[in-house]
């Protein structure tokens, strides 16, 4: 699986693997051991992983997500030293270990929040997606 085969739906908690568009919207699977399927309408906001960015300081302006995530795994694979739950200094100096010129005016701390719970998700239920791809043809 593939960042682009993995959506979030604004105002819905988790990760969701896309199944297939349909007439009235995506027909989407929860990323958890539920497997919870949803249709995601025109009015919701569904972001594929693959499009998504963090801001940052330098010339760009952002850095992809999954470069960040496979930064993060190179670096902690599973024990991050964080969580969802963690204080917002801790979060913010996480992210500043991964990625020192993420934007510290445009990333907030809910944002780092949810990376690390997609991290963790992914780690669990898609822990391919980590794995480069020369590594994957062996």
């Amino acid at each position: 699986m593939e960042l682009s085969e993995i959506a979030s739906i604004s105002g819905k908690g988790g990760l969701f693997k896309v199944l297939k568009p349909g007439k009235s919207g995506v027909l989407l699977e929860s990323l958890d051991a539920a497997k919870t399927r949803v249709v995601a309408s025109a009015t919701q906001k569904l972001s594929l992983l693959s499009e998504i960015s963090i801001y940052t300081t330098t010339k760009e302006g952002t850095t992809a997500l999954q470069d960040v995530l496979k930064k993060i795994h190179a670096d902690f694979k599973d024990d991050l030293g964080v969580d969802g739950n963690s204080d917002g200094n801790e979060l913010k100096a996480f992210l500043k270990s991964v990625l020192p010129e993420y934007d510290e005016n445009r990333v907030y701390v809910s944002d780092i929040k949810k990376l690390v719970k997609w991290y963790g998700v992914l780690l669990e239920q898609v822990p391919e997606i980590f794995i480069e791809k020369a590594e994957k043809a062996d």
